[in-house]
């Protein structure tokens, strides 16, 4: 019985240094100038219904861009969200308002994937506008 878990424990020692090997090795193999991917918290949903989630989880498998006719905004990859001026958070707000509620969890997903923040003064307009659609 003590040999059993002592197999398991190495086993799960092993198995975690195969993890930590093959996540180093991917990082170090990117194309030059190729950020790795990180998947920030989803601001679509408040994880408190189960359709949320499974729309959440849903979103997060999809690693396709999709634009909105936003292109323009690309240009703020990798700005903070607190770093905008107010003519730049209206250039977001012209996007944000001229799409259908149904399309707003699509953009500020797009937005993630391609390493756009949104602007601190747009996300509570954003989350408004997802919370009562959700509401619905």
């Amino acid at each position: 019985m003590n040999t059993l878990i002592l197999y398991i424990i190495i086993a799960l020692v092993a198995l975690g240094a195969v993890a930590a090997g093959a996540g180093w090795w991917h990082y170090r193999h990117l194309p030059e100038g190729e950020e790795p991917v990180v998947n920030p918290v989803d601001m679509e949903c408040c994880g408190q219904h189960e359709v949320c989630e499974k729309e959440s989880l849903l979103a997060a498998l999809s690693k396709q861009i999709e634009y909105y006719n936003d292109e323009e905004l690309d240009r703020f990859r990798g700005r903070q969200s607190d770093e905008y001026g107010e003519e730049e958070a209206e250039e977001f707000r012209e996007v944000l308002y001229t799409m259908r509620d149904d399309e707003v969890a699509g953009w500020v997903r797009s937005l993630q994937l391609r390493g756009v923040e949104l602007p601190d003064e747009v996300k509570d307009e954003v989350l408004l506008i997802v919370g009562d659609r959700r509401g619905r």
